[in-house]
């Protein structure tokens, strides 16, 4: 049969066993009129004042967005929060770009992020992780690090957080305190969230936000300078809005992970020889740094010694900047990988996706479909496939018929798991 995974920005179509089970959240249609849903949701918000009663004439609001790896809708959402603040002048606002420890987005991409309009009447910033100068410290963290965070964002009068809530492979969920911990943060503080105990702690996993250590320090440091306001939405696999969760940040978050967990976590009564999955595609797959995250949805539910194999266009390359590249070639091998990155003395920012992706590929065989190169796919350790249905193919031979496979045509949109 035939099942279309999401793939770049025109999807892809594979031919898969027929036995195969398809995996999928409940299927949620978007909101019939999305602005009016996300205006009422502002105007009667989650444990606060509406937002228009929450803000002055005088203020400098800040308003931190997610960057271009994520497919928030801001090119909706910023129109619509300085539409609900017509008394605030524009040139009171300031737009921060939550990157983390990616690259600067340029003004073709802020364009296709936020509008035309968005970008010639409002100040937009990158933050820069490693320019203390556009830095300050707001606290301790109890984990072990000063917390930094965009100076900005820090010293505005109304600070207001968008985004978009999914599972996250070691946070539980995104969005809420994510944008800012690790959005607009420091390196030195990301490099603590993001150090290979935190990772590799077992309960920094999907859908987990009870003693999560990765969840527990965003929050703690949210706490330090905590939005005033928060605006996420939840999206659909065509990335229509389906629900709204504004208001104050951690009840406001709750809400909105209890039904992302209700609609995208699905229980499997076993584990599967070959899981297919995606990285939900355009603009979650334009970089294999990026796949991880679809390729840890299949190792959830694929059998020690089983197959992954992860369809994701990575545009955008391994990508080139940061040093995730760089980490994989500093061993032979995912095992060697992961015992390096496991040294307490081993630090290096983009450590914990190679982390991740180490701890994937010794439990697993993994094959990439995508527009990399053979070489790129082989420096990053995986398996490069040119036909998803040869790869099945050969598979089965290593299985044999009774081979099991699963597909997880929205990748980490979904995720699955076994009860062990």
């Amino acid at each position: 049969m035939n099942t279309a995974l999401l793939y770049g920005r025109d999807g892809l179509t594979v031919e898969v066993p027929d036995h195969s089970l398809i995996i999928e959240p409940k299927h949620l249609q978007g909101l019939e009129n999305e602005e009016k849903e996300v205006a009422a949701a502002l105007q009667n918000p989650i444990g606060t004042l509406p937002l228009r009663e929450m803000v002055k004439e005088t203020d400098k609001v800040a308003i931190v967005i997610s960057d271009i790896t994520r497919p928030t809708p801001n090119e909706k959402l910023i129109p619509w929060i300085i539409k609900e603040l017509p008394h605030v002048p524009l040139k009171n606002y300031v737009i921060i770009n939550g990157t983390g420890t990616h690259r600067d987005q340029t003004r073709e991409e802020f364009v296709s992020m936020l509008g035309e309009w968005v970008v010639e009447n409002i100040r937009i910033i990158n933050n820069n992780c490693h320019d203390k100068e556009t830095l300050i410290i707001v606290g301790h963290s109890e984990f072990g690090c000063d917390a930094y965070l965009n100076k900005e964002y820090a010293e505005a009068d109304f600070r207001i957080v968008t985004g978009f809530i999914e599972p996250h492979f070691f946070a539980g969920f995104s969005g809420g305190p994510k944008g800012i911990m690790p959005g607009i943060a420091g390196l030195e503080t990301i490099m603590t969230f993001h150090n290979a105990r935190m990772i590799g702690d077992p309960l920094a996993t999907w859908g987990n936000m009870v003693n999560n250590p990765v969840q527990d320090m965003a929050r703690e440091v949210n706490r330090m300078c905590k939005p005033h306001f928060m605006l996420n939405v939840t999206l659909n696999k065509e990335k229509e809005i389906t629900n709204v969760f504004a208001g104050e940040l951690f009840q406001a978050h709750d809400a909105g992970c209890a039904f992302v967990k209700e609609h995208a976590m699905i229980k499997c009564d076993e584990r599967f020889d070959v899981v297919i999955t995606s990285n939900s595609g355009y603009p979650l797959d334009q970089n294999l740094y990026q796949a991880v995250k679809g390729m840890s949805a299949a190792h959830k539910i694929v059998k020690k010694g089983g197959a992954i194999i992860c369809a994701a266009e990575c545009s955008d390359g391994l990508p080139d900047h940061g040093n995730y590249a760089k980490i994989l070639q500093m061993r032979k091998n995912p095992h060697d990988i992961l015992e390096m990155i496991n040294d307490g003395s081993f630090k290096m920012f983009d450590q914990w996706q190679v982390q991740k992706q180490a701890v994937i590929q010794v439990w697993a065989d993994v094959y990439v479909y995508s527009s990399l190169s053979k070489e790129d796919v082989d420096r990053a350790m995986f398996i490069p496939t040119q036909n998803i249905e040869e790869t099945l193919g050969q598979l089965r031979e290593k299985y044999g018929e009774n081979m099991t496979v699963a597909v997880l045509p929205l990748g980490p949109l979904t995720i699955p798991y076994v009860e062990e």
